[in-house]
């Protein structure tokens, strides 16, 4: 009985031996250097895109409509009480928009629709204060109230002839 299990044992120790000395078997699980593959070469190539718009007059009633869809979904998440998140995406969404009508108003008109924008930034951050929605019904008359002052002052047929021409 000793005799076997002394056997088996000299036999699983060649056995072994014999596996880890094979050249094969220890080439198999060795991990292999990487290559490092070349370096690319970067062409950098300006691209220069045709504009979005004819004239300024065609960009002024386009980010006028913008702003205009952005405070109207404003106005409807600040109803129905949509998530905070939906509020200030569209808070963000109109001020881009404002911001991009002053830079295509000459400078007098532009200096006018200033007050605008830094009573939308208040709007904005009112309604990043207000988690909750506690003052939902405030918001909402501030953001109704700028629409009508800004729809009043800023329409196209009373800024085309402030237009920025260069």
């Amino acid at each position: 009985m000793r005799a076997k299990i002394i056997f088996r044992a000299l036999l699983c120790c060649l056995v072994l031996a014999t596996l880890l000395g094979c050249e094969a078997f220890v080439k198999k699980f060795t991990r292999k250097p990487k290559k490092e593959k070349p370096a690319e070469e970067m062409v950098v190539q300006p691209e220069e895109y045709p504009s979005l718009f004819k004239n300024k007059a065609e960009a002024y009633s386009q980010y006028f409509l913008y702003w205009k869809s952005w405070q109207d979904e404003l106005i409807n998440a600040l109803s129905s009480g949509m998530s905070q998140k939906k509020q200030l995406s569209c808070i963000e969404q109109a001020i881009k928009n404002l911001t991009q009508l002053r830079g295509l108003l000459d400078g007098e008109k532009a200096a006018l629709l200033e007050p605008y924008i830094r009573e939308s930034q208040g709007l904005r951050d009112n309604i990043s204060e207000d988690t909750y929605s506690r003052n939902a019904n405030g918001n909402r008359f501030t953001a109704e109230k700028l629409k009508r002052s800004i729809l009043r002052d800023f329409s196209y047929s009373k800024v085309k002839s402030h237009l920025d021409e260069d």
